[in-house]
């Protein structure tokens, strides 16, 4: 029998991901199937453009719906790649009220299982999004910084790959 590798938590311990902070998150397809948008070079010195497909739009619709469903959130920045979502959000965690504050994951969760509930109604995909996300904590300014360049690069640097260049 093939032993499997046992599967890591991607969280980081003993950290309460409902306290208030800045997260940059990056969602993935399942297998990686480049099904949310295609990359377009850019006219002259613009930047590379992505066109969303429809399931990016129904993808794009469920993250800026997200701060209506939590009133904790607000979706600072983010890009939606071919095969993946990269999302800058700040959770404010005083401003939940009486109601359980959500955690990241609760929010996360809640995206992806609604995109892919609006995903099924209309397209034959059997499973959207890969188990998990991947998770970092914005700790400084330059962090911040560092990461809001990475998602405003993104899809320029999506076309140098492919092209290898």
């Amino acid at each position: 029998m093939i032993e499997l590798p046992k599967r890591v938590h991607p969280r980081l311990k003993n950290f309460d991901y409902s306290e208030n902070g800045m997260y940059f998150v990056t969602v993935c397809t399942a297998e990686k199937k480049n099904i949310l948008c295609d990359i377009i070079v850019g006219r002259g010195l613009a930047p590379a453009e992505t066109r969303l497909s429809s399931i990016g739009r129904i993808a794009e619709e469920q993250i800026l719906t997200l701060p209506n469903r939590y009133s904790c959130i607000e979706i600072i920045k983010y890009v939606i790649m071919p095969d993946h979502i990269h999302i800058l959000l700040f959770i404010d965690g005083y401003t939940a009220g009486a109601s359980p504050r959500p955690t990241l994951s609760d929010v996360i969760c809640s995206f992806k299982s609604l995109t892919t509930r609006k995903v099924k109604d209309s397209f034959q995909v059997n499973k959207l999004w890969q188990t998990s996300f991947y998770d970092h904590i914005i700790r400084s300014e330059e962090d911040y910084k560092t990461h809001w360049r990475y998602i405003e690069d993104n899809p320029t640097m999506w076309l140098l790959n492919k092209y290898n260049i």
